[in-house]
């Protein structure tokens, strides 16, 4: 879907582009199965909030 939204004039355009997506929105809400089945950004949410 990303490919098809934009039209890059380079590769180097293109790289960052991938780079930003993965690291900024498909890790933060992909579910790790070390996390328990959580989404990064849930983990950190839980471990925040829980009294220690």
């Amino acid at each position: 879907m990303l490919v098809y939204q934009n039209k890059y004039k380079t590769r180097e355009q293109a790289k960052n582009s991938f780079f930003w997506y993965i690291e900024n929105f498909y890790n933060t809400l992909r579910r790790h199965s070390a996390l328990g089945n959580l989404a990064i950004v849930e983990f950190q949410n839980q471990y925040l909030i829980s009294p220690k």
